[in-house]
């Protein structure tokens, strides 16, 4: 399938739209472990002014408020837009594209996404406009979910539809660009003008009571996860989600599944 952005945009505004009410009981605890790691790569800090694209619903944001930041929130999604408002009225939240962003020149002292980049049509262009915002000096950071080998709740949910569905079932649009390995966030922060690049592989743990709850919570709170598994027929899905189960119980920790989770965080410097 050839590359559309609008298409990517369009496919992306309506999953994050249905996910926003949801997106704090069910994917967040995938994604919130990564924030101070994330924020630590940007050495955000008190009286820092910081800005935080695709925020989604703010945690990001609140995060940074608390370490004393004044931070400022952009989203595509007027209804992730409305949580985050809602939860963090001590930060600033606006409507906006990561592609273009309706800043000045030079007026942040760090730019930060937390598994956003890489969701906009072009992440180039995102990462280049983060460039632009920057002061000099200033420091931007990323978070990407690691390869498999790394990542094993998605190791068990790729596999599983390997062998009882089909990963290309949504027909989705395609992606205007990722980033497969550390190596590539890095070149992709170099590409983009920033110097000091390097790319670090955080650990995390995902609980959940069962596989159903761990698909569940894919389906509900994710975008291009979510399409693959809505997609499959219903005997496909039950198959998955038993697969996953299966091998998902080494993990077993007690009463829950600690399924390990990996995400690279990628970082640089403006010069």
């Amino acid at each position: 399938m050839a590359f559309d952005p609008e298409a990517v945009r369009a496919f992306e505004y309506m999953r994050w739209q249905e996910a926003a009410s949801v997106y704090e009981t069910t994917f967040a605890s995938a994604t919130k472990p990564f924030i101070a790691p994330l924020l630590n790569a940007a050495a955000v800090a008190p009286g820092m002014r910081v800005l935080d694209i695709a925020c989604g619903p703010g945690f990001v944001a609140s995060a940074a408020v608390t370490r004393g930041s004044v931070a400022r929130g952009l989203d595509f999604s007027p209804a992730m837009l409305a949580v985050a408002k809602a939860r963090e009225p001590e930060a600033t939240f606006d409507t906006g594209d990561a592609e273009s962003l309706p800043y000045a020149d030079a007026i942040f002292d760090a730019v930060v996404a937390n598994f956003g980049v890489h969701h906009v049509p072009r992440p180039h262009l995102a990462l280049r406009e983060a460039h632009r915002v920057l002061r000099p000096g200033g420091r931007v950071a990323f978070s990407f979910w690691a390869e498999p080998c790394d990542n094993i709740a998605w190791k068990l949910v790729f596999d599983a539809v390997v062998r009882h569905g089909d990963r290309a079932a949504a027909r989705t649009p395609s992606p205007g660009g990722g980033f497969g390995t550390s190596a590539q966030c890095a070149e992709a922060l170099r590409e983009a003008g920033f110097d000091d690049c390097v790319a670090e592989l955080v650990g995390a743990t995902w609980s959940h009571l069962d596989a159903e709850s761990l698909v569940t919570a894919l389906r509900t709170g994710t975008a291009r996860m979510a399409a693959m598994l809505d997609a499959q027929n219903h005997d496909a899905l039950c198959a998955i989600t038993a697969d996953i189960a299966e091998n998902a119980e080494h993990c077993r920790d007690g009463k829950y599944l600690a399924v390990p989770i990996a995400a690279v965080i990628a970082s640089g410097v403006k010069g």
